[in-house]
């Protein structure tokens, strides 16, 4: 192995066929990376699946990296949780001052976001399925027609009771005029951010359509997700299974490494501009 490879500072698992096993210890090459460039060069239709990891170059931080929200302080994973969220006042108050010093409002896109607007440009990108909520593709370009949006968008909130929805912006103006816990303006009901809590259920329509997209495509990009959450992780084996190349780039392994023909855990940052462009 060259010294130009040791220097990708990045693992691969290359699995063939039905006897394919990770090998987490090799190192990805100058040559192994290209070769899944060339598999995105060839395929007309690609799906992409990010998770928080694309973000975290804005300053978003991930929930469950070494340095994630939840990792750094797992009280903070009520919130996220609709039973604590709609049984506790406390938690609620908590999380919309969480939510008005939150730092994606002030965050930008990154030459992640960016480089998959690239790849739309050339016709081959076919959806962008996301788990994050910042909106932050829609705002680096890509046409918000071919993001899905599996857990919902921090930038609306939905009431609990009669499901109104307005732009987060209102809400985050009444806290900062006072109101610690402020109620829906129609129905008096609990808000929330129009995103998926842990223990609410995903809109089926929304996962099957992501699910369906991981099946068509030719080649699946996984980009900063653990894949440690279902339903959505299934798209990486539903891919597979359908024929389509998988390509896994995060920062650490996956819960899905062994279905994936290749594995890159690097910088997303550094590493997916040379992969798709």
């Amino acid at each position: 192995m060259g010294e130009g490879s040791r220097r990708l500072g990045v693992r691969r698992a290359c699995l063939i066929g039905k006897t394919d096993r990770m090998n987490v210890d090799s190192t990805v090459s100058e040559s192994d990376l290209a070769r899944a460039g060339e598999w995105l060069n060839e395929a007309t239709r690609i799906v992409v699946l990010t998770g928080a990891g694309i973000s975290t170059d804005s300053g978003i931080s991930d929930f469950r990296g070494p340095n994630g929200v939840w990792t750094r302080n797992p009280a903070a994973e009520k919130a996220a949780t609709l039973q604590h969220y709609l049984g506790d006042a406390a938690v609620r108050r908590a999380a919309w001052q969480t939510r008005l010093s939150s730092t994606a409002w002030s965050a930008e896109p990154n030459i992640g976001h960016r480089t998959l607007v690239q790849l739309e440009a050339t016709g081959r990108l076919a959806s962008l399925v996301t788990q994050n909520v910042d909106e932050l593709h829609q705002r680096a370009g890509t046409s918000p027609e071919r993001v899905i949006e599996v857990h919902g968008t921090m930038h609306w909130t939905r009431c609990w009771s009669c499901a109104d929805r307005r732009p987060m912006a209102e809400a985050l103006d009444r806290v900062r005029a006072g109101e610690i816990d402020p109620p829906c303006d129609q129905c008096g009901g609990i808000l929330k951010s129009d995103t998926i809590s842990f223990g609410q259920a995903l809109d089926p329509v929304v996962i099957e359509t992501a699910l369906t997209a991981a099946q068509q495509c030719d080649v699946l990009v996984a980009i900063g997700t653990s894949l440690a959450v279902y339903p959505v992780a299934n798209m990486v084996p539903r891919a597979r299974s359908a024929g389509a190349r998988v390509i896994i780039l995060n920062g650490e392994p996956t819960k899905m490494d062994n279905f994936a023909h290749v594995v890159l855990l690097g910088l997303i940052g550094d590493l997916l501009p040379r992969l798709l462009l």
